[in-house]
């Protein structure tokens, strides 16, 4: 059986070799797709593929011969046509767990980044300038209030951090209930109640077909002269052009972005030349611990459908249910016997924390 992992950015493929070295059955290859043409080349005889960034778009699905499930490094699968793979009976799987506390705590460091405003007065203070004065207005943390678009597993535990700072969090997200977010002290309020009264927003919603372009310019026109945004969900949620008119007229003070509309960024991107905008290479779910498990979880998702005949461990397309003969799921005990933390210090041994 063939395995494609059609694209990946880590040093090596230690953990998904780790994973499959004890499936003989199962051939893995590995490419460096950026474009539709070059999966259809990798990946048309595929029983199973591994994506991340890749597209794998309607005619690449329409393509596979032999492919059973697509397994998704991370939470979003927007690189992935869903309703394609729904039609053609192939199990779409991501790890919808994976770093929550990574991306909730780079979250974190972000907000508090931009609310002292420590990448910008750094900076003046290395070109020479030392002057507190050039950070005002400053604020309590107590006395801000943040706006969190998006309710999932990782604002939730980022509303965690931030109710222990005693900030005021108000949270829109259509598909949870008022409940749950009051039973976790936050204020449930539209979107365009947030805009209106947020001192700072952080975004994380996924990116689907109804949120792209969902922070845009009348969003923009609601917000507090002075706003800060941070997002560390998809670049799209927030309309670029918007947001970057909007730091020129000082609509938004600050952005610090940890994902943009096109990664990597461009050079003559306008950003790079704004002294408000504070930048990370879309690295927010990083750490040692975090990569063991994503990249060994996407791996047996594939091992669920290939050696056990089941769906994958987080199926995202239910509806392929009707259209394939899979077993449901069940806790095999590979996955209980993943010790991440061990995997992850095997892996680095030879580099210091």
């Amino acid at each position: 059986m063939k395995v494609v992992i059609t694209d990946w950015d880590f040093e090596n493929l230690f953990y998904e070799e780790k994973v499959f070295m004890n499936y003989p059955e199962i051939e893995f290859v590995s490419g460096k797709c950026r474009t539709e043409d070059e999966v259809l080349e990798l990946c048309h005889d595929a029983d199973a593929i591994i994506n991340q960034y890749a597209p794998i778009t309607r005619r690449v699905i329409e393509s596979l011969t032999n492919c059973k499930v697509i397994a998704r490094y991370g939470v979003g699968v927007d690189t992935i046509d869903l309703k394609a793979a729904t039609e053609m009976g192939i199990a779409v799987g991501n790890v919808p767990d994976y770093g929550i506390d990574e991306v909730s705590d780079h979250a974190l460091s972000l907000i508090l980044n931009v609310l002292r405003k420590v990448s910008y007065i750094n900076n003046k203070v290395k070109q020479g300038i030392w002057d507190l004065n050039l950070t005002k207005p400053v604020h309590r943390l107590n006395e801000t209030t943040i706006g969190l678009v998006g309710f999932g597993n990782i604002p939730r535990a980022l509303n965690e951090k931030l109710q222990s700072l005693k900030m005021n969090v108000i949270v829109s997200d259509p598909y949870v209930s008022d409940e749950i977010m009051i039973e976790r002290n936050a204020e449930p309020v539209s979107l365009e109640e947030l805009c209106r009264r947020a001192d700072i927003i952080s975004v994380h919603a996924p990116l689907t077909d109804s949120t792209k372009g969902m922070i845009g310019k009348a969003q923009f026109e609601l917000m507090k002269d002075g706003v800060k945004i941070v997002n560390t969900a998809r670049g799209p949620v927030i309309d670029e052009a918007a947001l970057i008119d909007a730091l020129k007229r000082g609509k938004v003070s600050t952005a610090a972005l940890d994902v943009l509309e096109n990664e990597p960024i461009s050079v003559d991107h306008p950003f790079l030349k704004m002294e408000q905008v504070v930048l990370t290479p879309h690295m927010a779910g990083y750490s040692e611990e975090a990569y063991a498990e994503l990249r060994t979880k996407t791996a047996l998702a594939v091992v669920d459908v290939l050696i056990y005949g089941q769906i994958p461990r987080k199926l995202v397309n239910q509806e392929v249910i009707n259209k394939i003969t899979l077993k449901p799921f069940t806790k095999d005990s590979h996955y209980q016997s993943q010790n991440y933390k061990a995997l992850a210090k095997e892996q680095r041994t030879a580099k210091s924390f």
